[in-house]
């Protein structure tokens, strides 16, 4: 297989310079379809804003293979002093999606090449929103996109594994996504007579502290979950009872009930509180992701690309993680899994994780990636015998 490691590279520092963020990705956009239209890929945009699906093979009938890459960043300011740093201030790619999209479009190039020796047909999905409050992945599975789809793999960078290393964890390895905003509506007054008022801020902190009681006492310590409360506003003054409050935060979890368990309680709590002081409250909490569940069988396969593209030795074990990814919602559809890449490299100096303003990742190693998702195609191209 002919794959460009320096042109992977290359794509990877211009997306990474112009950042974009959630649907809105023109630019990003206008450079995938620049790039499928030098190799010679159709694509179509017709699977919502901000996406574009590339094809191999378009008429064949039969196999597909999807491979996919997300493509949006984050709100986050750049700390880095590469020369190939955003220029989009505000805004960065602190999760690798710059470089998710420039592997795929570097397994297009090879996979063009070989389209005459593919048995099957292959889908690139270049989804959006990967990050943002609304999934790019919901969106494009509402228009269709897995409707032709036998099975589907994502990569992503790693920097919590060393570079080079190429894994995936079995089963479940990711957990859901419901972020919440929380608004609560009181009543101002003197802070020397807090009885003409309807102190929020009292509302939502009596609304935390009973939310900590579900999460200790009524769940079983051996699940997986979390429920953090990330962001807390309320008040204007020193000497004036608080009429408005925010709360922001994030429920993960494996177990489904047990999602929907957190989501049930916490609105029963609000409820009871403002029955009790007055307040009046606005709940938003959208499950965005599920959890992730890589298919054991799609794994094995995947495990058998990695070695013969790096070597059996630089196979290694993703253990399970509370992070969350939209991919999920791709694996509900039809069986697949989501390997990872590792990008961490100390002797280079690259070691922030995912997220973090100086987050960055070892591009030596994108062509690895890159070779084991053709490998995978050129294995399965006939197919997938599910256990």
């Amino acid at each position: 297989m002919n794959i460009n490691k320096e042109h992977i590279i290359s794509i990877r520092r211009e997306i990474h310079s112009y950042p974009e963020v959630d649907f809105d990705l023109p630019r990003t956009v206008a450079l995938v379809k620049r790039e499928l239209d030098a190799i010679g890929i159709p694509y179509t945009e017709k699977y919502g804003k901000g996406s574009v699906v590339g094809y191999i093979n378009p008429d064949k009938e039969g196999f597909t293979i999807a491979l996919r890459a997300d493509m949006d960043a984050l709100k986050i300011t750049e700390k880095t002093d590469v020369e190939y740093k955003s220029k989009n201030e505000g805004y960065m790619h602190a999760c690798g999606h710059d470089a998710h999209t420039a592997v795929l479009l570097g397994v297009a190039a090879a996979l063009k090449e070989l389209e005459d020796e593919i048995s099957c047909r292959v889908k690139l999905l270049f989804q959006p929103s990967e990050e943002g409050m609304k999934s790019g992945a919901v969106m494009m599975i509402e228009n269709g996109v897995m409707e032709d789809v036998d099975v589907i793999i994502g990569l992503h960078t790693e920097n919590d594994m060393p570079s080079g290393k190429l894994g995936v964890c079995y089963g479940y390895s990711q957990a859901s996504s419901r972020h919440f905003t929380l608004e609560l509506f009181g009543k101002s007054a003197h802070a020397t007579s807090p009885q003409r008022g309807i102190d929020a801020l009292a509302a939502a902190v009596r609304i935390y502290n009973d939310l900590q009681l579900v999460l200790t006492r009524e769940l079983d310590p051996l699940e997986k979950y979390v429920c953090s409360v990330c962001q807390l506003e309320a008040g204007r003054s020193q000497n004036s009872i608080a009429d408005h409050a925010l709360m922001r935060g994030t429920i993960r979890a494996y177990n489904m009930d047990v999602d929907l368990h957190i989501y049930n309680r916490f609105r029963s709590i609000i409820d009871h509180v403002c029955e009790e002081t007055g307040v009046t409250a606005s709940l938003t909490a959208p499950l965005k992701s599920v959890s992730l569940y890589n298919h054991p069988t799609v794994c094995r396969l995947i495990e058998k690309a990695i070695g013969k593209t790096v070597g059996e030795e630089n196979v290694a074990h993703m253990p399970e993680k509370l992070s969350s990814e939209d991919f999920s919602r791709y694996l509900t559809q039809k069986p697949g899994a989501f390997f990872r890449l590792g990008t961490k490299n100390e002797e280079k100096g690259i070691t922030s994780p995912a997220h973090t303003d100086t987050h960055n990742i070892d591009e030596d190693v994108l062509d690895l990636g890159a070779k084991t998702m053709v490998q995978f195609v050129l294995d399965n191209m006939n197919g997938i015998s599910f256990e």
